[in-house]
């Protein structure tokens, strides 16, 4: 199969191209930085310099492939619109990736009980409603002959397999840590998060592309932690004391609006299991607290 992925360079992009590789598919990659191109390469993917603003090259690229994987972004309407314009009518697949801080309640660290299902989703906050739409746009190209679909990722541990080491939620808990000597939450720490592992997530990846289901929005998940809980765990692993709050505002200093807000500071609790019945993915590590105390320190 010949498979472009965006992101190639990315975390997920990068380990779902790699796997790819090894399964013995045909990859390119897109990534903006032509001095990562050799490296590509030495994974066995043929780079392909561009951003997504590049509309021709994406639907050339799309054209060209049976499967498309969209993991370089979540919010750039343009790249998905050139997409599909490369895919329609095809019946090839497009596999979207999306986040679930698309019900993040931005809680600033407070617990909530509320969890959401694939068939259960809330109406989008004004932060939160461009992706949506995205996400509908990706699911609608289901009746413009695209195998579309799209993942809704959660928390995701694990190291890149890829270029990409690192995610975007525990590498920021960590790397303030290392730099404070503390690590912190965002206020009690009591939201929780749903999580996959990194490996378990790109199997999702490879199971959509043999399958090609039409239409169809999937949580990926497989466990839950709170912050609090990820923050202690973390600072066990590397040897430091008692984590402790912050203020939203000064998690916002550090991490910037989104990630102090979504990322971190809220619930984002989904249970996925459209993956598991419709395409029989099971996944191998669901403890988010045992990687930690596991995998952290020696990565």
């Amino acid at each position: 199969m010949n498979v472009f992925v965006t992101g190639a360079a990315g975390f997920i992009g990068g380990s779902v191209a790699v796997r790819l590789v090894q399964l013995g598919h045909a990859v390119r990659g897109l990534d903006r930085d032509r001095g990562r191109a050799a490296a590509l390469k030495g994974r066995g993917i043929e780079p392909v310099v561009g951003t997504l603003d590049d509309r021709g090259l994406l639907i050339e690229q799309a054209k060209w492939a049976d499967a498309v994987v969209n993991a370089a972004s979540s919010d750039h309407r343009g790249g998905v619109e050139a997409l599909i314009a490369g895919l329609e009518g095809s019946e090839k697949v497009l596999v979207h990736t999306s986040g679930s801080s698309i019900v993040g309640d931005a809680s600033g660290g407070v617990f909530s009980d509320k969890v959401y299902r694939e068939d259960d989703l809330p109406e989008p906050t004004a932060d939160k409603a461009a992706r949506v739409a995205i996400d509908k746009l990706v699911l609608g190209a289901a009746n413009r002959g695209v195998a579309a679909t799209v993942l809704c990722n959660t928390l995701i541990y694990g190291y890149g397999r890829g270029l990409g080491r690192d995610s975007v939620q525990l590498p920021r808990l960590v790397a303030q840590a290392k730099k404070s000597g503390v690590v912190r939450y965002v206020g009690p720490g009591t939201n929780i998060w749903s999580n996959a592992y990194l490996d378990d997530v790109v199997e999702l990846y490879v199971r959509v592309l043999d399958r090609k289901p039409r239409g169809e929005f999937l949580f990926v998940e497989s466990g839950e932690a709170s912050l609090k809980d990820m923050a202690a765990a973390i600072a066990k692993a590397l040897h430091l004391g008692e984590p402790q709050s912050w203020p939203l505002a000064d998690a916002v200093r550090e991490w910037g609006y989104e990630r102090a807000n979504y990322a971190l500071g809220s619930n984002s609790r989904v249970r996925g299991q459209k993956a598991r019945t419709e395409l029989g993915w099971s996944p191998k590590q669901t403890s988010v607290i045992d990687w930690i105390a596991r995998d952290l320190a020696a990565g």
